[in-house]
């Protein structure tokens, strides 16, 4: 995936759009009319104007990028300096509205944000996934049924998104990882930071191995209002939404909502009528959520999305591959059994797939011996990956990847 920081985008500029604050369906008009925030800022008053943002955001986008301008987002000082260097390690990357990396389901999602902040791999967010969401003081039995349906829907290809808050997210995103699968933490703070604080060492697990994203630049502290706000982030990156346990009033519930408004698929673990924390699920169910016991339920009801999802994805790589079956797998949940489909043909029109695939065993290999074997960049290895994966025919495995089949 190609980073928007690159050198035809401006980081700065893309900041100064952000901290023009106001409605953001006009900021949006303005990206995809100029192709990028530096090239909008360029267009002056007069393109703004036509583009219809109001005399408050237009006054915001004259003034200097400075710390008064991004105090007055909210942000600290320091915002432009602090990016700048953030953007100074290869792990992390800038992807503006208007960039086609911009990942497709959140793309589709209300109100989707002007640009997103990632730290780890951008194609991630591509990937199909699921939200599973819960309470941050969940029952002992509401921790180990996050940690089973998260192992076993990593296991089956499909990647975990959450939140990174304490309890339910947490045990998501921690068995996710230890099952050797993709996780995907939204965060309500600056991607650089966990909140809460002692999820510091999680979070730095999930750069490296998975996908950590927010709407908010580095050094962004955690505010009441930014948690609902990325509660749509999380709902928009995934087909469907699975609630474990939360109350009648909780921030799950608001997740689920944001979910059913994406037109995603919404599921909810039953629980004791005598557990409180069952009375969210309950409530759910009530309004047509899919009542699931198992995760085999919920990679059944997505397979189809998915499938849908990884075709896109070809399409946005221009992938010179067709297959016709999905990625995700169901059956025992070890990810042996796939949804449909014949094997994977070995023969690819395409001389670098057919050079991956011939660099590729069936033994889990690492990325830099990838790189020796086939001569191409980590940036063209990861997309080719990610498309190959997507189709079955490769798995991933604590970073190293080998054929599925």
């Amino acid at each position: 995936m190609n980073q928007t920081a690159a050198a035809d985008h401006d980081p700065i500029a893309t900041l100064l759009l952000l901290a023009a604050g106001g409605s953001s369906a006009a900021r949006r008009g303005l990206l995809e009319q100029h192709g990028s925030a530096a090239a909008a800022l360029a267009a002056g008053a007069r393109a703004w104007t036509e583009a219809e943002l109001s005399p408050p955001q237009i006054a915001r986008l004259r003034a200097p990028a400075d710390t008064a301008a991004w105090a007055a987002a909210g942000w600290p000082g320091d915002t432009g300096e602090r990016l700048l260097a953030w953007l100074g390690d290869s792990n992390h990357h800038l992807i503006e509205w208007s960039s086609p990396d911009y990942p497709a389901l959140l793309r589709r999602a209300p109100n989707p944000p002007l640009a997103l902040f990632v730290a780890g791999e951008p194609g991630l967010l591509w990937h199909p996934a699921v939200a599973v969401v819960g309470s941050r003081s969940p029952t002992p039995g509401g921790q180990d049924n996050a940690a089973d349906f998260a192992r076993a829907l990593a296991r089956s290809g499909l990647a975990v998104a959450s939140g990174l808050a304490a309890g339910i997210d947490a045990a998501a995103h921690r068995a996710a990882l230890d099952a050797g699968g993709l996780t995907v933490a939204v965060l309500g703070t600056g991607p650089d930071l966990a909140y809460p604080r002692r999820h510091g060492e999680l979070l730095q697990r999930i750069a490296a191995d998975g996908a950590v994203v927010s709407e908010y630049p580095p050094g962004t502290p955690a505010r009441p209002e930014h948690f609902p706000s990325r509660n749509r982030i999380l709902a928009g990156l995934s087909l469907g939404t699975l609630v474990i346990e939360a109350a009648e009033r909780s921030g799950a519930l608001i997740t689920a909502r944001l979910s059913s408004e994406c037109g995603r698929e919404v599921f909810a673990v039953p629980g004791s009528i005598h557990n409180p924390l069952a009375r969210g699920c309950h409530r759910l169910i009530r309004e047509g959520a899919g009542l699931v016991e198992s995760a085999s339920e919920v990679v059944a009801a997505l397979a189809p999305m998915a499938a849908e999802l990884a075709n896109g994805l070809r399409r946005r790589l221009a992938a010179p591959i067709n297959l016709g079956h999905a990625l995700v797998t169901h059956g025992d949940h070890d990810g042996s059994s796939p949804v449909s489909g014949a094997a994977a043909p070995s023969d690819f029109a395409d001389p670098d797939y057919q050079s991956l695939w011939n660099a590729l065993g069936h033994d889990p290999t690492g990325m830099d011996q990838l790189v020796e074997r086939t001569g191409l960049t980590t940036a063209e290895l990861s997309s080719m990956l990610l498309v190959m994966e997507l189709e079955g025919r490769v798995a991933a495995q604590h970073g190293r990847y080998f054929r599925n089949r």
